[in-house]
C-alpha cells in the first residue's frame, strides 16, 4: 500500500517540479535510473535518500505524505505570505477563497 503511494507521489511531485526522472537522479548524485527505479516500484530510497529527495523537491517529509496537498510548495509559500497580512487583510483573503470554493 505505501509502496504504491510512494512511487505515485514521487512521480506527481517530480512532474510538478518539471524535471525528468533522469535529471533528478543525477542531481541527487545517483545513477541515471535511480528515480525511475523508485517510480516503477523496483526500489525504495533509504531514509537519508528520502530526505535528499524532499530537499530536491523543496518540500518537507510531512508534505510528501500529505496526499490532499497537490502543490505543497505553493501552499507553504502562500501560508507564509498570509502570515504577513493584517487581520483585516486576512479576512478579505478568506472571503475571496470561500467565494472561489463555492
Amino acid at each position: 500500500m505505501y509502496d504504491e503511494f510512494f512511487k505515485l507521489r514521487l512521480a506527481q511531485l517530480r512532474t510538478l517540479k518539471g524535471v525528468s526522472a533522469r535529471d533528478m537522479s543525477l542531481s541527487l548524485g545517483q545513477n541515471p535510473g535511480y528515480i525511475n527505479n523508485i517510480e516503477t516500484g523496483k526500489a525504495l530510497p533509504s531514509m537519508s535518500a528520502f530526505f535528499y529527495i524532499c530537499d530536491f523537491l523543496d518540500i518537507t517529509p510531512q508534505e510528501f505524505f500529505d496526499s490532499s496537498n497537490e502543490t505543497p510548495e505553493t501552499i507553504r509559500n502562500t501560508v507564509s505570505d498570509l502570515k504577513q497580512l493584517s487581520p483585516d487583510q486576512l479576512q478579505n483573503v478568506a472571503s475571496i477563497i470561500k467565494g472561489l470554493i463555492r
